[in-house]
């Protein structure tokens, strides 16, 4: 018997013919130059060999466009395009990988789909099918599935293949159609109705990139309509000194309000501070946490992190990952699964990492008992598992942008399996004048997971000891002024998030596709250089020091953002307890963005 093997790229059927042959496969040069063919004898079990050949393509064989007699710009009205017949054909760069197939079908008795497990991969292959039996009308086909490119997934879907998913080719015919036809019909309408009073040369539209524009309008709209606005809080600094040890303990006191927008009430609020300073601790609490480690991976979270915090684009960071699956390091990346199921080997995989000299330690400690079941992300696209790690690599294997994301993938895996950080944290409350302040301190009790992920901050703040009842002279009480500022121009990790929190995009592909249509923005552009950007869709207001003032009397002068700090003399705060009544920040004006913690 003949088996021809088809895979979604060269590279993957490369490493699919080496794992099933073990080495001893013959490459020969196939008709298209880019995909060779590789032949080899191979044992599916019980009694059944066969003379394989594994042969790729280069993603979609065929396109999807509008019947000859629409494809003009002025061959029929707009409108025509949402029923006009759609043909799907095999365009001209792609007939010699047309003809190779067609060529290996005549002479195979099974076709064998090695296609990406997706609803894409689905769809190329029954675009394989079609050419295949249409060489060769007997040809019986099934479909392998399979999650990573390691020998134990790839004799197991080999030897258990099973018949392709029709249906889900048909769902991508259908999303690319619609797709095809809104776009047509939208992008000619506008552009015929504004190219000649306006100039424009063409004007798209597409599906995914309109709203994703529009997130990124809004929050242009948003930064220009910002308005700066001047607030003051109350800060109150207590530092205790030990006699014994002469250790400082020293404590920052949130003020209860937060911030307010009305200057002179909140001088007079920090005059009666000032007047009568003693502090009174009304409570003390104390309580065990813990920090929840993060859940397995997901393709959109990839993205999303590797922006954030490896300053990898969302493209460069799929590239990269493709490249790492194909070669065996990694498991599937276009997942939207994000819980391991039941039955998965993880210990073995913890095992593949032990002899790192980076995180291989923390291996071993998993391996040893301080291993910790996944959380459950709650998603599972029931075709692959979340993103992970399926080949240990040295310390010099992998180099530049491939060594960081793979060295975040890892140390994600195991802090998945390992257990959620613990600590005691103690929230003090007093009072001045009868106005609330609070401070909190935490002790990191266990790092657990945060031993294996730097990613995530999670540092201990002493505050000195504290009873209920007990008073004390803060050794600083002070007003200072600072201003609103806007919210951060949008950035990819933040577009990423939204567009999949809207259910925009089709997994990795589509959200590479729309932010890739969005980056031209000053608003992604801007966004992108910043060091730490906000990363929220409505950011709340953040505040920077701004000039302050010192009063002295009734002279007010400008003094340097380094000070920015306020202090009244006496006459002053005696007028001020006769002033008109206060304005509290938790009613500000509607033209004030949300006086959300600065």
């Amino acid at each position: 018997m003949r088996v021809l093997s088809v895979a979604e790229k060269p590279s993957v059927a490369k490493e699919i013919a080496r794992i099933l042959s073990e080495g001893s496969s013959q490459q020969r040069r196939g008709v298209s130059q880019y995909n060779a063919c590789f032949g080899f004898d191979y044992d599916f079990g019980n009694g059944r060999r066969a003379q394989m050949v594994v042969t790729s393509v280069t993603g979609h064989l065929m396109e999807s466009d509008f019947a000859e007699s629409f494809r003009g710009w002025h061959s029929c009205d707009p409108v025509a395009l949402f029923t006009a017949p759609v043909v799907k054909y095999v365009p001209e760069d792609k007939v010699d990988i047309k003809t190779n197939l067609e060529n290996e079908a005549r002479r195979a008795d099974e076709l064998l789909l090695w296609l990406d497990c997706d609803r894409e991969g689905e769809n190329i292959g029954y675009e394989v099918i079609e050419v295949c039996r249409g060489a060769n009308p007997r040809l019986a086909v099934k479909r392998a599935r399979f999650s990573a490119l390691i020998p134990r997934d790839i004799h197991h879907a080999a030897r258990t293949a099973g018949p392709p998913d029709q249906r889900m080719s048909e769902a991508v015919d259908a999303r690319s159609e619609i797709d095809l036809r809104l776009g047509a019909v939208f992008t000619r309408f506008q552009t015929l109705l504004l190219q000649n009073p306006f100039d424009t040369g063409v004007v798209s539209f597409g599906g995914c990139q309109f709203p994703t524009i529009r997130f990124i309008v809004e929050r242009e709209r948003e930064i220009e309509a910002f308005v700066e606005e001047p607030f003051w809080r109350i800060d109150v600094e207590h530092v205790r000194v030990d006699h014994a040890t002469a250790e400082r303990a020293r404590a920052q006191f949130e003020w209860a309000r937060g911030r307010l927008f009305d200057r002179l009430a909140c001088v007079v609020l920090y005059e009666m501070c000032v007047e009568e300073p003693e502090a009174t601790v009304v409570a003390v609490n104390r309580r065990r946490t813990t920090r929840a480690k993060p859940i397995p991976l997901a393709t959109v979270e990839l993205q999303r992190e590797a922006s954030r915090k490896l300053r990898i684009a969302s493209d460069r960071t799929m590239a990269i990952a493709e490249s790492l699956y194909q070669r065996g390091y990694l498991s599937y990346p276009r997942t939207e699964t994000d819980k391991f199921k039941e039955g998965t080997d993880l210990a073995g995989l913890i095992a593949l990492h032990t002899a790192h000299p980076g995180w291989g330690p923390f291996a071993a400690r998993l391996a040893a008992g301080e291993f910790g079941a996944p959380r459950d992300g709650g998603h599972d696209d029931g075709a692959h598992p979340p993103i992970h790690p399926t080949r240990g690599v040295g310390a010099t294997e992998l180099s530049g942008d491939e060594a960081r994301l793979y060295e975040y993938i890892a140390r994600r895996f195991l802090a998945c399996c390992s257990r959620d950080a613990v600590g005691d944290q103690t929230k003090v409350e007093v009072s001045i004048a009868g106005e609330g302040f609070s401070t909190s301190g935490l002790a990191v009790l266990a790092r657990n997971y945060l031993d294996v992920y730097p990613y995530d901050k999670w540092e201990a703040r002493t505050v000195p000891a504290y009873e209920v009842g007990e008073a004390f002279v803060p050794t600083s009480v002070e007003l200072s002024e600072s201003r609103t500022v806007p919210p951060a121009p949008i950035t990819e990790a933040e577009l990423i998030g939204v567009m999949d929190k809207h259910g925009i995009g089709a997994l990795a592909r589509a959200a590479r596709r729309c932010v890739a249509s969005a980056g031209g923005s000053r608003a992604m552009r801007a966004g992108a250089a910043r060091r730490a950007p906000a990363l929220r869709v409505c950011a709340p207001v953040r505040v920077r020091p701004a000039a302050g003032t010192r009063i002295t009397g009734r002279r007010a002068a400008r003094c340097s953002p380094a000070q920015g700090r306020t202090r009244l003399s006496l006459s002053t705060l005696q007028r001020c307890k006769h002033a008109s009544t206060l304005r509290s920040a938790a009613a500000p004006p509607s033209s004030r963005p949300s006086s959300a913690a600065a």
